[in-house]
């Protein structure tokens, strides 16, 4: 004959599934399922084993004649659960008197489970508060109220806890309480955490006002040190646009540079160069090579004559910066002759599109710049027609750790090609939206051309928002 005691223990079982099952199905906290259940419970003025009875029923049958391994794996989880969250819960029959805890509220008591729960005299003896046990406390508290939610001290092996309890009163027909539901937690450290909470967040205060100060600095230091125009640039036949991507560390100064520059003799210089590293001597050096090539342009615009004496200035600063590597990219532009002669040191092709298809300009040689001091650069010859454009940038743009530089530039090409085909009579704007930065580690520079008599409204979109 089943006696009262296995009829509760059964309840209590019934009512530990079906919030496995509610939490597995809604995705939600084991805490919250409780509230739940008790919450439909209290409503319907029935007894929350019954309510977990018909919550079983119904999703066991929306999963099949089967049980539900998931609702089963949840329950098995749910002292797991917790524990890590320092849970616990309980239930006081408040006609009978009878009290049930789960095994982790005796983990938060520190209480030996043969004991059974806490006598209403222990309980008053290890409030440090009002003299009230958490039951108690409780129970006053829900008068009028089918939940409450309390904090009280409580005197546990010698020490002093917080506990936290949010507890859900159930009542018969003529809205009495019948029965306490309540979820206890150990809240003894949040205070603490709290306070440590607040000093993190205000370190990080200060931090995010401190990078924040850096990070404009940094883009006043590089506005000086590489000023980028807001505007396309007007040269002889030819429009240029410059976009400057930094690393992910943007108060880092790289070592990335451009140039377009109007020559004595009509033609316009374009190049595009890298020094590996960040910081301020990356940026020395940058420096340097660039305002070097605006110098030399005076005696010679020879794109392979030019490199070759960078290459000789990079030999020298590797004496003050032995791993100093740096590539860069010339191309000089005859509007007359529609024509571009071009040069580079290790650095990744040009891009040409024309006809709506992107190719990479054949490369000829020539080493990084600081490599080999007597190094000797071949210039090669390229049509550059009206409605024509050119990408010059650095290998930020396609290569990347996780993949070779072919297939970063195949990648780039085939986002060009797309933007065309999508856009044929205005393809600039399209091919902003797919150009995409591979390496977010490493600066990009970025410099577009097209010869101004075909059609360069639409530059500034083409790198405006990469």
């Amino acid at each position: 004959m089943e006696t009262i005691g296995d009829r509760r223990a059964g309840d209590r079982a019934a009512i530990e599934r079906a919030v496995g099952l509610l939490a597995g199905r809604a995705r939600c906290r084991i805490a919250d399922a409780y509230h739940h259940l008790l919450r439909i419970a209290a409503e319907q003025r029935r007894d929350p084993a019954d309510v977990a009875g018909r919550v079983i029923r119904l999703l066991d049958a929306a999963d099949g004649p089967a049980p539900h391994p998931a609702g089963d794996l949840l329950v098995d989880r749910l002292a797991a659960v917790e524990e890590l969250a320092g849970l616990g819960w309980g239930e006081w029959d408040l006609v009978t008197g009878e009290v049930y805890w789960s095994p982790q509220l005796y983990r938060i008591y520190q209480r030996d489970p043969a004991l059974g729960p806490l006598t209403r005299a222990e309980g008053r003896h290890a409030a440090a508060g009002d003299g009230l046990s958490l039951r108690e406390a409780a129970l006053a508290a829900a008068q009028g109220r089918d939940r409450v939610e309390l904090v009280q001290r409580v005197r546990i092996k010698g020490r002093i806890r917080r506990l936290r309890t949010v507890a859900d009163t159930v009542r018969d027909a003529d809205g009495r309480p019948v029965r306490l539901f309540g979820i206890v937690q150990d809240v003894t450290e949040q205070p603490v955490s709290a306070q440590r909470l607040a000093e993190v967040e205000r370190k990080l205060d200060e931090q995010r006002r401190a990078t924040s100060a850096e990070h404009d600095l940094t883009l006043r230091l590089q506005q000086i040190i590489l000023p980028i125009p807001d505007e396309p640039i007007e040269l002889p036949g030819l429009k240029a646009a410059v976009r400057y991507l930094p690393a992910g560390q943007e108060t880092m100064v790289g070592g990335d540079w451009f140039h377009a520059a109007a020559l004595r003799d009509g033609t316009v210089l374009l190049a595009v160069g890298d020094v590996a590293g960040h910081g301020t001597q990356a940026a020395s050096n940058m420096a340097q090579l660039r305002h070097a090539l605006r110098a030399l342009t005076v005696v010679d615009s020879d794109p392979g004559i030019l490199l070759g004496h960078l290459n000789r200035l990079t030999c020298e600063l590797e004496r003050e910066s032995p791993e100093l590597a740096a590539t860069a990219v010339l191309a000089r532009f005859d509007p007359r002759r529609q024509q571009l002669v071009w040069a580079q040191a290790g650095h990744p092709p040009p891009l040409l599109c024309r006809d709506g298809r992107t190719t990479p300009l054949a490369r000829p040689g020539g080493p990084m710049l600081g490599v080999v001091e007597d190094a000797r650069y071949t210039a090669a010859v390229a049509e550059f027609r009206p409605g024509d454009v050119l990408l010059l940038y650095t290998d930020g743009l396609v290569e990347h750790r996780g993949q070779s530089l072919d297939t970063g530039l195949d990648a780039v090409i085939a986002a060009v090609d797309d933007a065309v085909r999508a856009a044929p009579y205005r393809p600039l704007p399209e091919l902003v939206g797919r150009l995409r930065r591979a390496n977010p580690d490493d600066d990009t520079c970025i410099l577009a051309a097209r010869p101004s008599t075909g059609g360069t409204r639409d530059l500034r979109r083409l790198i405006g928002r990469n």
